[in-house]
């Protein structure tokens, strides 16, 4: 096995890889193959429908970006923070570590091959209760993002034993 293959790229690499696919992939088809702008809303149960919502900012919309420089600032940003992921994945020395960098990664590519292509990203899981809707509307990329964080997170509080810093 190659030494560049630690174990935190191990996991974290194709973790990146599958999330940008498969938000690329379930994107691709609800825009344009299942036309859900068209259809919406799809109800999939009592707390979750499927809806068409067009994000010109980040998180629920804040910094929106309309102006053509507003959105190539924020692709910028985004690009920017998803190298800064990818160079911490390269450096980091656990599963753990690695797996929630990589979909963090995933996610962030998938949001920025969005707002390259449309100007905007792409949103469609909304979860509510009757009318309330606390999480606004989402996509794979996002979930994605909330693990990866969620992952950094219980790591940060848990680091469990020491490691020697020589191992890999």
């Amino acid at each position: 096995m190659p030494t560049f293959l630690t174990p935190a790229r191990r996991v974290g690499l194709p973790a990146a890889l599958l999330v940008f696919a498969a938000d690329q992939a379930c994107k691709a088809w609800l825009i344009h193959g299942f036309d859900i702008a068209q259809s919406q809303p799809v109800v999939l149960g009592p707390f979750l429908n499927i809806v068409m919502a067009w994000n010109p900012g980040i998180s629920y919309s804040l910094f929106t970006a309309e102006s053509e420089t507003g959105r190539l600032i924020l692709l910028g940003v985004t690009l920017a923070a998803t190298a800064f992921l990818a160079g911490w994945l390269w450096l980091a020395r656990d599963r753990l570590t690695g797996f929630g960098l990589g979909l963090l990664v995933g996610g962030a590519l998938g949001n920025a091959c969005d707002r390259f292509a449309y100007g905007r990203v792409a949103d469609f899981f909304q979860l509510h209760i009757g009318a309330f809707s606390p999480f606004g509307v989402f996509n794979l990329a996002d979930t994605a993002i909330v693990a990866g964080v969620g992952l950094l997170l219980y790591k940060a509080l848990f680091p469990g034993p020491p490691q020697a810093a020589w191992r890999v």
